[in-house]
């Protein structure tokens, strides 16, 4: 693409394997780069490192964190008979912006989608399953209304029912084929409000 600057190349073709980065975009990105300050752009570089160095996920609920257990684990004021399980960090974010949602969580790393090879031995459904004891008395299954979502949602709840919980699933306020990550404060309540058991 670029004949006189190899490394700006590079720099394109790695921005460009980013989620939702084409190559143009990749291109804007690089000559941004270019065009910061030294500082700048070291700046970002050494916030790129300190995040993989410090940055973990969680050994209870596999949420990412700079502790572990995390803090939303080890929060006093969270109620500890509901866990609320969410694909990816992100959803958890999402999710815990909403004040009255005062849960904890489990993240499951992805959802099964037999089609990119995902099942669930991919997921951390076996620790998910460690974590249900007598205390816990709802898993809230919140997989985004997808049809890889919808078919994580309902294995789950297959699996969970018989070990004692309430299985419920976030209502339908969120539009299908959405993500939870980008849904606002007001919808994402009223998903949670109107939740059912499955």
């Amino acid at each position: 693409m670029f004949n006189s600057a190899g490394s700006v190349d590079r720099l394109v073709n790695w921005l460009s394997r980013l989620p939702g980065i084409g190559r143009k975009s990749a291109a804007r990105l690089a000559f941004h780069i270019l065009k910061l300050p030294a500082e700048e752009a070291l700046e970002l570089a050494d916030l790129i490192r300190e995040v993989k160095d410090k940055v973990r996920f969680c050994s209870t609920c596999y949420n990412i964190s700079e502790t572990d257990p995390c803090a939303i684990c080890t929060d006093p004021n969270r109620k500890s008979d509901t866990i609320c399980v969410v694909e990816e960090a992100m959803d958890a974010a999402a999710l815990d912006k909403v004040d009255e949602f005062r849960v904890r969580f489990h993240v499951l790393g992805g959802r099964l989608s037999p089609l990119d090879g995902i099942g669930p031995d991919d997921l951390h459904i076996t620790e998910l399953i460690h974590r249900i004891g007598d205390e816990v008395k709802e898993i809230i299954i919140a997989t985004n209304p997808n049809v890889e979502g919808e078919a994580t949602a309902h294995y789950l709840s297959k699996l969970i029912a018989p070990l004692g919980p309430k299985v419920t699933r976030i209502a339908r306020g969120l539009p299908v084929g959405s993500d939870l990550e980008y849904a606002d404060s007001v919808t994402l309540m009223r998903a949670l409000d109107g939740r059912q058991e499955i």
